[in-house]
């Protein structure tokens, strides 16, 4: 709210202004809290069993007398390492219409397969076995949210991705997939997020569907749809993702600070002592720091999964696994991303990128190119994923 203040015959009158996008805001909450049936309060939404859902509005914008709007949904849970945030593009000819939209798209999409999993609405039973631990989730999809499609049956998006969803499933009580298909005329989004994380390899299972059941000549047309998993289990993860954020963060300013090895042997001495002598995770706060930093500020490109080694020489075996099935590696990605934000000085982060495997080996593939007289740039790059090794006897992946 802004206030201005205007003379006029030596008498100050006060002028209150209020932010269009704050009256968005609460007929959005209004709109959604009389279709759930939840308790407004502190502008968030109560809803049973520990939800609660925060609305902020992003852009606002009218163009030919009709009304743009992205509505920022956001959905806790305690059991939630992070809340899930669903962007939603609404339009309509004024404020109400717009609003009310925004919320039918947030319904139809994310909270309809909330609501089946809060009281257990036809479940899909998936089992998911990945380094000799084995988990077993529910499933719970049914809506899919479309714009500007006619004369057309909605199609499943999640079946496209039956055989694939498993792998990438871990030990958390709840996971949710977001996809999200765009098309217009000859450009085209194919989008595939878990728990709010992008997937790199798996769009390539939409491209025909879009390239040929998707028409967009004449309009903009998009299709979403979300599917949310609740493992039948509690959440047995030994560690809090705010144990392994503020180790994180200390062990990043450790690491931009190590000039020699034995530095090196201190910084991983008492990193354990920071993770209370958890060694696997020390070691996966050790290993995937400088990797996710070489592959944040280099720019190659890299796919959805890690390698885990086991044995040694001939024995050695690499167990493939994927990222989102261990719980740090995005917790560390985002400490990374958080301290890079800060706009550290090249050489503290020059310092901890040389530490990884991927700096060293994109080095060496340079450094043959240009033997070879041919150019290579990081984005030509594609790397699978991080080989890693902890060397521990009972490492459980979390």
């Amino acid at each position: 709210m802004g206030i201005f203040k205007k003379k006029n015959n030596q008498k100050t009158e006060e002028v209150q202004t209020t932010d269009p996008k704050d009256d968005i805001k609460s007929m959005v909450l209004e709109n959604l809290n009389e279709k759930l049936k939840g308790t407004l309060y502190d502008d968030c939404i109560i809803m049973p069993k520990g939800f609660t859902i925060d609305v902020q509005v992003g852009r606002l914008e009218e163009s030919d007398g009709i009304m743009i709007l992205q509505t920022i949904f956001i959905v806790k849970h305690d059991d939630f390492d992070e809340p899930l945030i669903d962007p939603v593009d609404s339009q309509g000819k004024d404020e109400q219409e717009v609003a009310k939209m925004a919320v039918d798209i947030f319904c139809g999409g994310v909270w309809h397969p909330l609501d089946q999993s809060i009281y257990k609405k036809n479940p899909i039973h998936v089992p998911v076995d990945f380094l000799r631990q084995h988990y077993d989730f529910d499933m719970y999809c049914q809506s899919v949210v479309r714009v500007g499609v006619k004369d057309k049956q909605p199609t499943v998006l999640v079946n496209f991705l039956r055989t694939e969803i498993p792998k990438y499933l871990g030990s958390k009580k709840y996971y949710w997939l977001r996809i999200y298909l765009a098309k217009y005329k000859e450009k085209k989004i194919i989008e595939v997020r878990m728990n709010g994380s992008v997937l790199v390899e798996l769009p390539k299972y939409f491209e025909e569907y879009v390239e040929k059941e998707m028409f967009a000549e004449e309009t903009f047309v998009s299709e979403k749809q979300y599917a949310i998993f609740v493992q039948r289990e509690d959440d047995q993860c030994p560690f809090k993702k705010e144990l392994v954020m503020k180790a994180a963060k200390e062990t990043i300013s450790m690491m931009e600070k190590i000039n020699n090895h034995k530095e090196y042997v201190e910084m991983a001495d008492k990193l354990e002592t920071l993770v209370n002598g958890d060694k696997g995770l020390a070691g996966e706060i050790r290993v995937f720091i400088p990797e996710i930093f070489a592959k944040l500020t280099l720019g190659y490109r890299e796919g959805d999964s890690l390698f885990l080694l086991e044995g040694e020489g001939d024995d050695q075996q690499s167990i493939e696994f994927k990222k989102t099935q261990l719980r740090s590696y995005f917790y560390l990605q985002q400490a990374v991303l958080e301290y890079l934000s800060t706009n550290p000085s090249q050489e503290s982060v020059t310092r901890i990128v040389t530490n990884s495997v991927a700096f060293r080996e994109l080095k060496r593939a340079i450094d043959t190119a240009k033997e070879q007289g041919k150019e290579l740039k990081p984005s030509d790059l594609y790397v699978p994923g991080t080989s890693y090794k902890i060397g521990e006897e009972n490492y459980r992946v979390w």
